[in-house]
């Protein structure tokens, strides 16, 4: 499998305890209704340790973040909140610690699975691969 496991475009499948976690992380209330069962395709590029990780929302907008396993980079949250986070490699799962929560990204069965933990509420989503 190696390094560029994770490459590809996943599009949102489904999820559980959205809501339990958005509030939790204090998304605003539009923000919450514009990212419940939204058909977010996510799109990794992977280059060794190097990612660019880019969140297509319908509607057009983009979320991206770029960041090199082990060191510090710019990142920015679901809410659009700039921050600096150093995004680590853990048993085969990228893990970073956002501000409020800590995220977690895997393939399993050729899917992605992501998993954000705030205050004991985990969030996970999974995406199909269609790229």
């Amino acid at each position: 499998q190696g390094n560029m496991a994770f490459a590809g475009k996943y599009e949102f499948e489904g999820d559980e305890n959205y809501d339990d976690f958005v509030k939790k992380i204090g998304l605003p209330g539009d923000k919450i209704e514009m990212g419940r069962n939204c058909k977010i395709v996510t799109e990794v590029m992977q280059n060794g340790n190097d990612f660019t990780w880019t969140q297509h929302f319908p509607g057009g907008g983009t979320t991206s973040n770029t960041f090199t396993i082990g060191k510090e980079a710019d990142m920015e949250t679901m809410g659009g909140k700039k921050f600096k986070a150093t995004v680590k490699m853990e048993d085969g799962k990228i893990v970073a610690d956002f501000p409020n929560y800590r995220h977690t990204a895997e393939i399993c069965g050729g899917k992605l699975v992501e998993i954000s933990t705030a205050s004991g509420v985990v969030y996970k989503r999974t995406s199909k691969r269609i790229a």
